[in-house]
């Protein structure tokens, strides 16, 4: 199937995080774009010439157009998730170290049980020069073009409610280090953060199926205690969370755990009183917006009264500034940002 195809794409989920370097060989080989899960975000460089970013309702409008164009789809350490949006109308090669995994939403043309690094390295080898597939890298050159205009349009929405999302995300894309650990929440936050946030070579943590409010901030305190170790993959690396005021409601008590210990988290706090996933979820649903509203403190200010340090965004134009500050900050820091629920 592969060497017949002209317009490959792969596919790579959360279970071929320890494999890259071989997948990304192969996608090479058959110059075909490489997209992720949601879960996977980050595992292929969004600046490498075959990275298509995040596949499913919190990516990109380049990955969406990747699944529409291939004659085969190869699919390596993924659920097939609804959340991720993987079609079942194109002929698909899966490839998995659980059997219980291959084929268990929707019939797989080509359910292949092996480990993920040797598959994807015996495909390589015998697909090597020996294939039909076309360079789609010119494709992908112009998707992402289209998709950063796009974005940059979206940076100047303004309702008079809060800052966008594309700004928040835009800032965190130019001033987040490379190697950083990137925790991540539930909610619209997560999703903008999906589809906006471009990764070089960051770390992704986020819940399972996306289903566990309130977890980007301890599982930042999670992160930095393995920055602690001397593990070479995650010594000294910078940790960074990102949630919306509803997530961080859950756990805002822990700030006085990373003041404790001494943590060096950088928390972006996307703040727009309101669990706003719920909300937009009460209106698909024709329903009354019910009780969603939400009464916060000030909570930068709230960090600082725990000892971390606090900034309240409430201009775009601060931004870069307060992102920058936070990260060269030693210890604990949250940057609340008042940001539009409308606007993700």
């Amino acid at each position: 199937m592969l060497r017949a195809a002209k317009r490959p794409v792969i596919i790579v989920g959360h279970g071929a995080r320890f494999d890259m370097d071989v997948i990304t060989v192969l996608a090479e080989e058959l110059n075909c774009p490489a997209i992720t899960t949601f879960k996977g975000k980050g595992l292929i460089s969004d600046r490498h010439p075959l990275g298509g970013g995040v596949l499913g309702r919190s990516g990109t409008p380049i990955a969406s157009w990747c699944m529409n164009e291939p004659d085969v789809l190869l699919v390596f350490g993924a659920s097939f998730s609804n959340h991720t949006g993987i079609t079942p109308k194109k002929p698909t090669i899966q490839v998995d170290f659980d059997p219980m995994i291959l084929g268990k939403f929707h019939a797989i043309d080509v359910p292949v049980w092996g480990e993920i690094g040797v598959a994807a390295r015996l495909l390589k080898d015998a697909l090597s020069g020996e294939h039909n597939a076309i360079d789609q890298r010119p494709d992908l050159k112009e998707r992402w073009a289209i998709w950063r205009t796009e974005k940059e349009g979206r940076m100047g929405d303004d309702q008079g409610k809060g800052i966008n999302s594309a700004s928040v995300f835009a800032a965190m894309t130019e001033h987040v280090p490379e190697d950083a650990i990137i925790c991540v929440d539930v909610g619209n936050n997560t999703y903008s953060f999906g589809r906006y946030f471009e990764c070089t070579r960051q770390a992704v943590l986020m819940s399972g199926y996306l289903g566990s409010i309130g977890f980007a901030y301890p599982a930042a305190l999670g992160a930095w205690a393995a920055t602690q170790e001397d593990d070479p993959r995650f010594k000294g690396r910078p940790v960074v969370a990102v949630s919306g005021d509803g997530g961080f409601g859950q756990y805002f008590a822990e700030v006085t755990t990373a003041v404790k210990y001494g943590m060096n988290i950088t928390h972006s706090l996307l703040n727009n009183s309101e669990p706003g996933k719920i909300s937009k979820e009460q209106r698909t649903g024709n329903w009354d917006v019910w009780q969603t509203s939400l009464h916060n403190p000030n909570l930068a200010k709230y960090a600082e009264l725990c000892g971390a340090l606090g900034i309240r965004v409430t201009k775009k134009e601060d931004l870069d500034g307060a992102i920058t500050r936070a990260l060269a900050h030693e210890g604990p820091a949250t940057v609340e940002i008042l940001t539009d629920v409308d606007l993700i």
